[in-house]
């Protein structure tokens, strides 16, 4: 099934989405990390060119995790999907409410793709954020709490029994920079792991 001709049902106004363009066998996906916010460039995404920027910065992750992988293929290979919870690159500096609302729909969607997940990392704030719009609409209330990544990490958050991991954003030069928040991802990358196999 390829991903982005399954979200294109979803009528998107015309409008500057971008949706990972790539085949996957929806019943051998076990975990999902979502991401913040697409690049501004698609060949820099998970799925793009192979030196791409986010799937460059995620090789590193799961190599740091003991992970030795090379492809988004690979990754594939394993189980593990990665997406974005905000299917259009950010204006500013910051993600508005409104962007996270508008892409709502794709990312539902994109989720409920996979029969048989099992773990779904919440890579960033936006991406816990997005998480906790998705569980509002069906349990009225977060499924995240509102505190620290760092105090949430080893909590046992389940949503529609699916367990939710709560990290760090897994793109950018920051994230190659900043050692503490690069060891914690890699670290609950490698606890994901875990719990899948």
């Amino acid at each position: 099934m390829n991903i982005k001709k399954s979200l294109q049902t979803i009528d998107a106004s015309g409008s500057n989405f971008y949706f990972n363009d790539v085949d996957v066998v929806p019943e051998n996906i076990k975990a999902v990390l979502i991401n913040e916010v697409v690049p501004q460039d698609p060949d820099n995404d998970f799925y793009g060119k192979q030196e791409g920027e986010y799937l460059s910065a995620a090789i590193s992750l799961f190599h740091n995790a003991g992970i030795a992988v090379k492809t988004a293929k690979e990754l594939l290979d394993l189980g593990i999907y990665i997406t974005n919870a905000v299917k259009k690159p950010k204006s500013h500096t910051s993600v508005e409410r409104s962007m996270i609302e508008e892409s709502l729909p794709f990312l539902e969607k994109e989720l409920s793709l996979f029969p048989n997940v099992q773990v779904v990392m919440l890579m960033g704030d936006v991406a816990k954020k997005a998480m906790n719009m998705i569980a509002k609409k069906t349990t009225k209330r977060n499924a995240i709490p509102a505190v620290s990544t760092y105090k949430l990490r080893h909590s046992e958050i389940y949503y529609k029994n699916i367990r939710l991991m709560p990290s760090y954003i897994m793109t950018g030069t920051n994230i190659l920079i900043e050692k503490s928040k690069f060891q914690m991802a890699s670290e609950d990358i490698s606890n994901m792991i875990y719990m899948i196999n």
